[in-house]
């Protein structure tokens, strides 16, 4: 397993952690090659029976890195593709998914916030997509937003771009479950827990179930939704905004 992502299975209760901490854990090609190849042999355990996705450090995660690979058109359709395939396999996942919130879950990070079955946070975090105030298309992130939060919601918050707070996230539908940030994370084991004390196969074919009643995705919706967020991002009004944005971030000497 990379060193970007570790795995812990305490008796069926697997903790999936992002390992980016210096980087907020934001999502570069390699840490979401890493996360789909550990979200695939997650679901091929057959011990498995919740799964608990977390950021090491301050932040869930940060959004997608796109900073080295500004100008790099294939890398940049990479990582678009690798994030709509590995929130697929989450969704797809036999087992129920917790994604444990603190600190920030924004833009991709967000996506995977809604991704997961449930989602706990706490009222200080900063959740949202901010993509169109970069004059990027949140495509990836919006199918799976609007069957978390309806339609309106959905809408309003990827038109007008910018973050909301845990508790607002909270109201809204973005995270299920609001805690105090000290509790996060016992709160992530406990909802586990009791996840666990249901039956593997009830569990099981209540998402399947679920998911067809919702029109589950599938691969072309999320493939056409990477192709049209790479497009995008490709365009002069991205590139301009993400280089101002990263010329604005940049140390001083």
């Amino acid at each position: 397993m990379s060193d970007l992502v570790t795995i812990r299975n305490d008796d069926g209760i697997v903790t999936l952690s992002l390992q980016r901490a210096e980087a907020r854990n934001a999502l570069s090609l390699d840490l979401i090659d890493a996360l789909e190849r550990a979200v695939t042999s997650i679901a091929a355990d057959a011990s498995a029976r919740a799964l608990i996705l977390r950021g090491e450090g301050k932040a869930f995660c940060a959004g997608m890195d796109l900073r080295g690979v500004l100008h790099d058109a294939t890398r940049m359709g990479q990582m678009l593709h690798g994030l709509a395939r590995t929130s697929l396999a989450i969704r797809r996942l036999a087992i129920p998914a917790i994604a444990c919130v603190r600190g920030a879950a924004i833009g991709g990070g967000c996506g995977l916030m809604v991704t997961c079955d449930l989602a706990i946070t706490h009222a200080e975090s900063k959740c949202g997509y901010p993509e169109v105030d970069l004059g990027i298309c949140p495509a990836v992130v919006a199918p799976l937003l609007i069957r978390r939060v309806g339609a309106g919601h959905a809408r309003a918050m990827l038109l007008t771009g910018g973050v909301v707070s845990g508790t607002e996230a909270h109201r809204l539908g973005l995270a299920t479950h609001l805690v105090s940030e000290g509790d996060l994370e016992p709160a992530a084991m406990e909802l586990a827990r009791k996840l666990c004390g249901g039956g593997a196969n009830a569990l099981a074919t209540t998402k399947r179930w679920l998911g067809e009643l919702e029109s589950e995705l599938d691969d072309e919706i999320m493939r056409r939704a990477a192709d049209l967020s790479a497009r995008i991002i490709q365009g002069e009004e991205a590139q301009s905004r993400l280089k101002a944005r990263f010329d604005a971030t940049k140390p001083a000497h």
